[in-house]
């Protein structure tokens, strides 16, 4: 039996040049595209094959969704629409089936499965979860089955330190609106730098996995 609840993860092909350009101007355009994609390549291997979910890559370029390619690790693939982030997260949200859906970011290096599972049991008995980050936005957000027709992301300031006030502020008044841990995502070499010190060693060529 195919899963019910489905995961999405928001993801660019790694490219030189394309990926983490804020991370690029501290690091390099090599560090960032190196920190980028073994953590994409990790969260993917972490979130796929446990059959609890379906996990489905909202790539970008569009094209990568009809071309694929080894990065995405024969993951089913769809395009990232137009528009703003939370545009393009609302529209890959409404491409899944019926069900709850738990949507995260591919830089947050200290997301695991078992944080997966905590966002859809909680969704059991919250109608939005949603994941902190410690700059102010945040690294995942769920919705339970029963208001799949929300509109979820109004007026949010995007990049900024309000994105998660701002989106909790837009919700129905009657949500019950659940929050995971904190985790960082990796923007700037700042944060690359504050999650290095702190995360368990054994990431690998100076990286360290959380």
């Amino acid at each position: 039996m195919r899963p019910s609840s489905h995961v999405v993860v928001m993801a660019r092909r790694p490219q030189l040049g394309r990926v983490k350009t804020r991370l690029a101007d501290g690091l390099g355009k090599e560090a960032a595209l190196s920190f980028y994609s073994r953590t994409l390549k990790r969260l993917i291997k972490r979130l796929d094959g446990d059959g609890r979910w379906q996990t489905v890559l909202a790539v970008t370029p569009a094209s990568e969704a009809r071309r694929g390619g080894l990065w995405t690790r024969g993951l089913p693939t769809l395009a990232q629409a137009q528009g703003d982030l939370g545009d393009r997260m609302q529209a890959a949200i409404d491409a899944m089936p019926t069900g709850p859906v738990v949507l995260v970011g591919s830089d947050v290096p200290g997301l695991k499965a078992r944080h997966i599972a905590l966002a859809f049991r909680a969704l059991e008995h919250h109608d939005v979860i949603l994941g902190p980050s410690d700059d102010g936005g945040y690294w995942l957000i769920g919705v339970a089955a029963q208001c799949r027709e929300a509109r979820l992301f109004g007026s949010v300031r995007w990049s900024s330190a309000h994105a998660l006030e701002d989106t909790i502020a837009g919700l129905p008044g009657d949500y019950r609106v659940g929050q995971l841990d904190t985790l960082s995502d990796i923007d700037t070499a700042d944060d690359w730098r504050r999650w290095r010190n702190s995360a368990k060693p054994g990431y690998g060529d100076g990286e360290r996995e959380g």
